[in-house]
């Protein structure tokens, strides 16, 4: 939660600025490309701002009993035992990843919307149940796209540092190679479904939120 929160608003709000750039003075639509573009940057901003909390999270999930005490402890540990980068352990994977799917996600959430906007009366806003269709199809086609290196990332912040540990095996050449090697192919998306369970509905329910929360900031999205 400490995480979702501040890289969903940093990702939206950079999202309207960066088209807003786009834009400029000019009254023409922005294309499927452009939002595309905009939304890349908007997710490489706000997964570079939080990322350590990222790395924290996944260490938290697998962590032992008894390991960390609290969230603070888990950091300090890491931190002590490990050092600085291993906050960011994962972090290029994941960059690689993040900007198709936080690209396309919006995109397509937005082109979506946009259709329908203009198939209806201009006065007359997608509905919740509307809203929440186009947010499960953008996330579901931008899972599809980028769900491997996810699970690359997932293995790389998921290792301990020490010093007996191959190398090949911390990189991300070297976690992909092996997953296919021992796993074939079918192997970079171990776990997609219970990830589309998770994805979906949550992705879908941020998209509604944001857009009745808009609607009554009285925020003019562009």
């Amino acid at each position: 939660v400490l995480k979702i929160a501040p890289e969903t608003a940093i990702k939206f709000a950079a999202y309207e600025q960066i088209k807003r750039l786009i834009k400029g003075d000019s009254e023409h639509t922005l294309g499927m490309y452009e939002r595309f573009c905009a939304g890349a940057l908007a997710g490489g901003i706000s997964q570079t701002a939080i990322y350590p909390l990222e790395v924290l999270k996944t260490r938290l999930a697998l962590r032992k009993t008894g390991q960390y005490r609290s969230i603070l402890d888990a950091a300090t540990k890491i931190y002590v035992n490990e050092g600085l980068r291993s906050f960011y352990r994962g972090y290029i994977p994941n960059i690689l990843g993040i900007i198709p799917y936080a690209g396309i996600d919006l995109a397509v959430y937005e082109t979506l919307k946009k259709k329908y906007l203009k198939t209806h009366a201009c006065d007359e806003q997608p509905g919740f149940w509307m809203l929440l269709a186009c947010g499960s199809c953008s996330s579901t086609l931008g899972q599809m796209c980028s769900y491997p290196l996810a699970l690359v990332r997932t293995r790389l912040q998921a290792q301990v540092s020490h010093p007996s540990v191959d190398k090949v095996n911390t990189t991300m050449t070297g976690v992909f190679r092996t997953i296919v090697k021992t796993e074939g192919l079918t192997g970079l998306y171990r776990g997609i479904t219970p990830n589309f369970i998770k994805v979906m509905p949550a992705v879908s329910i941020s998209y509604v939120v944001y857009e009745y929360s808009s609607r009554l900031l009285g925020v003019n999205m562009t």
